[in-house]
């Protein structure tokens, strides 16, 4: 049974679940689901509300706090116990073009040449680790949300702000896997 589980799941199963949070969450409580939003809860909760943009009851959104540490902790199970141990599969152009820039370690989910603490005093690592996340951090809040946020919740209310935002997101991570990643891989 377990082996079923290790398994990616097909995205006509995975797709449709992922969807049904949405009337899941509207339903039971008319939230909306997002992840970004739960830093803001956060800081709220830790910074004095001097701050204009901290001043809300974020005591009212504190489920999504707990829906975050879910993902987290969901993660870490499913890491440790659910985690296929062979190696990624990554497609064989991809791999190859891949091994040009120095990436060669597929045992992880992410490249162990690009994300380690070793790598993050060089230019290179630097740019990618700290330069994307403040990148994704601004991002977010310019455009009011994630991914998720506005991909999943907002598309499926039909909202347009969401529908640009999704568009621009997939504009920019085409830009950045296509164009501005290599540049930055042949530092």
């Amino acid at each position: 049974m377990l082996d079923i589980i290790k398994e990616p799941w097909p995205w006509y199963i995975a797709g449709p679940l992922i969807g049904l949070t949405v009337p899941v969450l509207l339903i039971l409580g008319n939230k909306s689901f997002g992840i970004s939003s739960s830093l803001r809860h956060i800081c709220a909760a830790c910074i004095p509300a001097d701050i204009d943009f901290f001043k809300y009851d974020w005591k009212k959104e504190s489920w999504n706090l707990f829906f975050v540490l879910g993902i987290f902790f969901g993660g870490m199970i499913a890491a440790h116990f659910l985690m296929n141990p062979s190696e990624i599969v990554v497609n064989a152009k991809l791999k190859a073009e891949l091994t040009t820039y120095g990436i060669t370690d597929y045992s992880n989910l992410v490249p162990a040449q690009l994300m380690n603490f070793k790598s993050l005093l060089t230019l290179k690592g630097f740019i990618t680790m700290v330069g994307g996340g403040f990148l994704v951090g601004f991002g977010t809040r310019y455009a009011g949300g994630c991914t998720s946020g506005h991909a999943i919740m907002g598309l499926s209310n039909l909202q347009w702000p969401s529908l640009v935002a999704t568009i621009c997101f997939m504009i920019g991570g085409f830009l950045m896997a296509n164009v501005i990643l290599p540049v930055i891989l042949s530092l």
